[in-house]
């Protein structure tokens, strides 16, 4: 059994962390903690406040008792909100406080780019203009090239949550770029999980959605190799021999 936890902010899109495990192998568990939302806002101030060491750290007892091996704050925004530097310290303290190999879905995403051998973005956002390029900010500083960057101004998780399939269909073509290796949907409010081959043909290129790589990471940290039909490139079985 593999146990990954999960610290998620609210109520939006967790039912796609349980999609994610039927999919997988069976003996892979993502328990959902939810950490306090706050204000419900895509604005800096409000994100610097969900991303508090005191927020993230509340339940990590609760990871014990849940058996997690890793632990990854399953929050873009609530993560790159803090910088590069930032956000590195805002898992160290995590892992601390845990006792856990700990990541967030900010760096899920340069993780899951570096492992697919990918480098030139484009960014598909629902945040406004400003947390879009926070998030573009922190991709470049880990290295990537972000070729075109697109932002919603969609303000709430709530509003979010409720998108689907031709939401979420039109958001990555609307994003994408030609010189894009890979498209980018950063928001783990947004529900991704069931349409992920859909996206990837659609737009004939991986596409990497932030609770797919925040599963991922977290199996990533825990040492555990995994591969499910219909999650994308990212959890395709490699070619055998």
């Amino acid at each position: 059994m593999t146990t990954v936890g999960l610290l998620y902010p609210g109520h939006s899109a967790e039912d796609d962390y349980r999609r994610f495990e039927v999919l997988l192998d069976t003996d892979i568990r993502l328990p959902v903690l939810h950490t306090d939302i706050g204000e419900d806002a895509h604005r800096v101030d409000a994100l610097l406040r969900m991303g508090s060491a005191e927020r993230l750290q509340a339940r990590v007892a609760e990871l014990r008792l849940e058996g997690a091996e890793s632990v990854v704050w399953a929050c873009t925004s609530g993560s790159f909100v803090y910088g590069w530097e930032g956000a590195h310290e805002q898992i160290r303290s995590l892992a601390l406080a845990a006792g856990l190999p700990a990541s967030s879905t900010s760096f899920a995403f340069v993780h899951a780019l570096r492992r697919l051998g990918l480098q030139r973005v484009a960014v598909a956002a629902t945040y406004p203009q400003d947390v879009t390029a926070l998030f573009s900010a922190f991709l470049k500083a880990s290295g990537a090239e972000v070729v075109a960057d697109r932002a919603s101004g969609i303000v709430t998780a709530a509003e979010v949550g409720t998108w689907g399939r031709d939401e979420v269909l039109e958001l990555a073509r609307a994003g994408d770029h030609p010189e894009a290796e890979a498209v980018l949907l950063p928001d783990t409010a947004l529900h991704t999980a069931a349409y992920l081959s859909e996206l990837e043909h659609a737009l004939g290129k991986p596409v990497l959605t932030a609770n797919q790589v925040t599963v991922w990471e977290g199996l990533r940290l825990a040492e555990r190799r995994a591969w499910g039909p219909g999650l994308g490139t990212l959890f395709a079985r490699p070619d055998r021999p």
